[in-house]
């Protein structure tokens, strides 16, 4: 890892470091899940951000292996004993097969590369509109299909009985990794000729790059992550349904990501922290208004639409983002430099 990359993980580990001992030294639990849910979409964000930021194309899919990692990490990690309950029609071996969350996470996340590995190839061709129109319909496919496939998932009904196993420490950990590893996917020689392709595509096949194959890694690396965070967020919440990984959610994470900046790791992070803690100050404010009585009716969906405006209003001042092209290390590093001189 290159001296001002390695500044800039040390920053946002040390952020990542603090939003696992802050929560857990003021002891107030409400804080503590807070913060776990902030380090899932941490995950999530920083997931997507590898494939987003590097090659250029906004990728709607994301969202789709999140609910592949859960549901399959859920299939394999609730109690056999409950089983029965939560899906009574799942498939002979697997009715009597049990691991732990933790490798039920990993599996999870496996299992989304997989899938993600068989059905991107072709989309790998497409760029600009093209590229993020097939990822949406990819959305609606995985949606549709977790959302009817009633011996795996339980359909559109709310699946139950995880062991609830995603603490603070374990996202907070996950998500160190996962930043770790996007900054040196960055700074390899796929992410590098990835991101040449996002510059100038015809300049970057002249030189060799295979452009549909570096892609395809890279969404196979985000989908990894994706599925991960997924199981992280199914061993957290305990129970869901497939609507959990649809439009809503969508629009949440590519709203941390572009607020943030997707080019870089750092904008993905900071856009995380920003959204999430603006969220929670939103809906603070919703419930604050609604326990009032000023109004007849329940006050709902200020987070919404204060989100869609930050992103209007981000485009229109900051188009990339907060950090639109520059990591932090080496940005503070420049600073610190011209300050000395």
């Amino acid at each position: 890892m290159r001296k001002g990359n390695l500044l800039t993980f040390l920053i946002l580990l040390g952020l990542v470091a603090l939003l696992v001992l802050v929560p857990q030294l003021i002891g107030v639990r409400v804080v503590e899940r807070i913060a776990t849910a902030l380090a899932i979409s941490l995950v999530l964000v920083v997931g997507l951000q590898t494939f987003t930021g590097n090659s250029g194309i906004l990728s709607f899919a994301h969202i789709g292996f999140m609910g592949i990692g859960a549901y399959v990490s859920a299939v394999l990690t609730i109690p056999v004993q409950m089983r029965g309950m939560a899906l009574p029609d799942l498939y002979g071996v697997v009715k009597t097969l049990e691991v732990s969350p933790y490798l039920g996470m990993l599996i999870g996340g496996l299992a989304a590369a997989l899938v993600a590995a068989v059905v991107s190839y072709p989309l790998m061709r497409l760029s600009d509109a093209p590229a993020v129109i097939t990822s949406f319909a990819l959305l609606v496919v995985l949606y549709t299909i977790l959302n009817h496939w009633s011996a795996v998932t339980n359909g559109p009904r709310t699946l139950f009985g995880l062991p609830n196993a995603t603490g603070l420490p374990l996202a907070g950990g996950v998500a160190a990794i996962v930043i770790m590893v996007a900054l040196v996917f960055k700074e390899s020689r796929i992410g590098m000729l990835l991101r040449a392709s996002r510059d100038d595509e015809r300049a970057a096949a002249a030189l060799g790059a295979s452009i549909p194959v570096l892609r395809w890694r890279a969404f196979i690396l985000s989908a990894l992550i994706a599925g991960v965070g997924g199981a992280l967020w199914g061993h957290f919440v305990t129970s869901f349904s497939p609507k959990a990984f649809y439009l809503k959610e969508t629009f949440v994470i590519l709203g941390m990501l572009v607020i943030g900046g997707m080019n870089t790791v750092t904008g993905a992070v900071v856009g995380t922290f920003a959204v999430t803690l603006a969220f929670e100050g939103l809906r603070a404010f919703e419930t604050s208004l609604n326990a009032s009585g000023m109004f007849s009716e329940q006050v709902v969906g200020i987070t919404e639409i204060v989100l869609a405006l930050a992103m209007i209003g981000m485009m229109f001042l900051r188009p990339g983002g907060m950090f639109a092209s520059t990591e932090i290390g080496p940005l503070l590093a420049r600073r610190f430099t011209r300050t000395k001189s």
